[in-house]
């Protein structure tokens, strides 16, 4: 799998991903060749691309990773419906900035009352850990809100304080200007507790109901 993500650098023809989530990762990559690849890749849904200073992530997606993104979605989609709150999805759009050699594909997004260039709120679902920092990235898209959706089933949820935080060394612990807060700015009345102990229940249609009656 990852000699055919390696591929996808130098050949026109994509392979078809495996069920597993790989990742290939390399450094040195120009701005223009990651636009070539954004290109190749404009009519196929199975990869995710990450460019930030030169390093190129490509994420081939798992079903996991897949099954956990689409109930993320529906239940937040839910939300703002039945809220009637005014909201623009954006799914997995590519937002990149050249000058600031940043690039990201997130997998779900939004903007609220209006339409906007950059999201208002990025969510990752994180299956396998990547060697570049989304809230560096997405600090300088100027992405206000990220939340996260880990592998040990928690939601973190980061609010962009300082647009000048400078890259830091640690990739792990830095937050990049962004705090972490335990409600969503822009949701402040969605229960939080709620949606992950939905997202848990192993049954869609009764963790769905559940949502449904107590929002």
């Amino acid at each position: 799998m990852v000699s055919s993500l390696k591929k996808l650098m130098e050949e026109p023809t994509l392979v078809d991903g495996d069920d597993p989530e790989e990742t290939y990762t390399t450094s040195g990559v120009s701005w223009e060749a990651y636009e070539r690849l954004l290109a190749k890749l404009q009519d196929n849904s199975n990869y995710r691309v990450t460019y930030l200073d030169g390093i190129l992530e490509i994420v081939s997606p798992s079903k996991r990773h897949e099954s956990a993104k689409t109930r993320f979605s529906f239940l937040i989609s839910f939300y703002l419906w039945k809220k009637r709150i005014i909201h623009f999805p954006f799914g997995s759009t590519t937002f990149k900035n050249e000058a600031r050699n940043a690039g990201a594909e997130p997998d779900e997004c939004y903007n609220f009352l209006e339409e906007k260039d950059i999201p208002d709120l990025a969510i990752e679902v994180v299956v396998t850990s990547g060697s570049i920092s989304k809230l560096e990235i997405y600090r300088r898209l100027g992405v206000a809100e990220v939340w996260f959706w880990l592998r040990n089933q928690q939601l973190k949820i980061y609010h962009l304080r300082d647009k000048s935080q400078k890259q830091q060394a640690d990739i792990f612990t830095a937050t990049y200007g962004y705090e972490e807060i335990s409600k969503s700015e822009f949701l402040p009345q969605l229960d939080i507790d709620l949606l992950v102990r939905c997202l848990l229940i192993k049954d869609p249609i009764e963790g769905n109901d559940e949502f449904e009656k107590n929002i």
